[in-house]
C-alpha cells in the first residue's frame, strides 16, 4: 500500500475504463437493497421448509454475527494489510484496500463494489452450506448482518462525527488510518484487537 501521503481529499482513479471504474464504486443504499432481502428469505425459508425453531434461529444469526466480526479482523489484518513485493500484487494490494488509505474519505469506495461482494458472499455461503448443510440458512443471514453493520459503521466513521458512546470506535480506527496501521483492525468491534494485542494505545493519539 505504497502512496506518497494521505489525501482526505479528491478520488483516485483505479481504471482507464470508465465502466471498471465506475464498478469500483456503491453507496450503502446499494448494499442494504442488496442483503436484507437475501438475509430475510434466508430466515423465513429455513423456518418454513426445514423446520429451524426461533430459538434455534436466533442462536445460528447471532453466532454468524459473531463469527463475522471474526472474519472482518482476519481479513483486514491478514489480507488487506499483507506484504507482498512484486509490483502486480502491490497493485492488488493497493486497489484493494490501499486506496482507502490513501483516500480515506472517498464515501463512494467505504463499502465493497457490489460484484465482488456479491461473487465473496456467494463463495463463503457455499463453504458454510458445505460444512453445516442447512444451518447456514441461519448462520450466513447472522454472517451478512455482521457484514452489513461493519460497513455502516466503516461509512459512519469516515463520514460523521462520533456519538459519545461510540467515540472509542472513531478513535481507534483513526488511529489505524493516521498513526498505528498496524493495528486497529476491527471496525466494528474491538473485541478480536483485545483478543490478540493489537488495540492501540492511548499515548499514540
Amino acid at each position: 500500500m505504497e502512496f506518497d501521503k494521505i489525501k482526505n481529499k479528491g478520488q483516485a482513479r483505479l481504471f482507464r475504463n470508465d465502466y471498471m471504474e465506475m464498478m469500483t464504486k456503491t453507496h450503502p443504499v446499494v448494499v442494504y437493497c442488496m442483503y436484507f432481502p437475501v438475509i430475510t428469505f434466508m430466515l423465513y425459508y429455513g423456518a418454513t421448509h426445514k423446520g429451524v425453531s426461533a430459538g434455534m434461529e436466533v442462536l445460528l444469526f447471532l453466532a454468524g454475527t459473531l463469527f463475522w466480526t471474526f472474519f472482518e479482523y482476519l481479513m483486514h489484518r491478514y489480507l488487506f494489510h499483507m506484504y507482498v513485493e512484486s509490483p502486480r500484487a502491490k497493485k492488488f494490494v493497493y486497489t484493494m484496500h490501499g486506496v482507502h488509505h490513501e483516500y480515506p474519505r472517498d464515501k463512494e469506495r467505504l463499502f465493497m463494489p457490489p460484484v465482488p461482494s456479491l461473487i465473496l458472499a456467494s463463495l463463503i455461503f457455499y463453504i458454510m452450506y458445505s460444512i453445516i448443510s442447512w444451518k447456514a440458512l441461519s448462520f450466513f443471514p447472522g454472517f451478512l448482518f455482521g457484514y452489513i453493520v461493519y460497513g455502516s459503521m466503516h461509512y459512519a466513521i469516515h463520514a460523521f462525527a462520533p456519538p459519545k458512546f461510540m467515540k472509542a470506535l472513531w478513535r481507534n480506527h483513526h488511529l489505524h488510518h493516521y498513526k498505528a496501521p498496524e493495528k486497529g483492525f476491527g471496525v466494528s468491534s474491538v473485541l478480536w484487537d483485545i483478543v490478540f494485542g493489537t488495540v492501540p494505545k492511548k499515548e499514540e493519539v
